[in-house]
């Protein structure tokens, strides 16, 4: 997890500016926005993304948003991109809230549901239907490293 980071760490730090300010617009931690693309694209280098384009032609960007439920905005590695991709996350926000759960636990709901949505979330282990079982963790320990290295 935090070993994909670390291996992410450059090539994210040409985002750097676009993702704080992004962040800081959406009151989100610039780390967590950070272990989202490290875990979504690669902090856009991962193999198989062609164009800026993810997931079999599905998902576009920095954050793979996936054009099956969103129009994708902005040019792949934009801060319109990633505001984008930040409203996404903070609009599951209220559905966690409303379960009367803490800030951490609205933070890994959604989290999981930016990956998968709510639709088969399992609500006492909201990775269990997440991409290889393990997202909103994998994203919040990437976020770690993120946070000590100036996100």
């Amino acid at each position: 997890m935090a070993f994909y980071a670390e291996q992410d760490l450059e090539p994210m730090k040409k985002y750097r500016s676009k993702i704080i300010s992004a962040a800081n617009k959406f009151n989100v931690e610039p780390s967590v926005v950070a272990g989202i693309i490290s875990r979504e694209s690669r902090a856009g280098t991962a193999a198989g993304l062609k164009d800026g384009w993810g997931d079999h032609g599905n998902a576009w960007g920095l954050m793979q948003i996936d054009k099956r439920w969103h129009k994708p905005r902005g040019a792949w590695d934009s801060q319109e991109h990633i505001e984008q991709g930040i409203g996404i996350l903070k609009d599951f926000y209220p559905h966690f809230k409303a379960k009367g759960w803490s800030d951490k636990q609205t933070l890994k709901g959604a989290l999981a549901a930016y990956n998968m949505g709510t639709q088969r979330m399992d609500y006492n282990n909201v990775d269990a239907h997440t991409t290889g079982g393990d997202y909103s963790a994998d994203v919040l320990a990437r976020a770690e490293y993120f946070k000590r290295n100036g996100f």
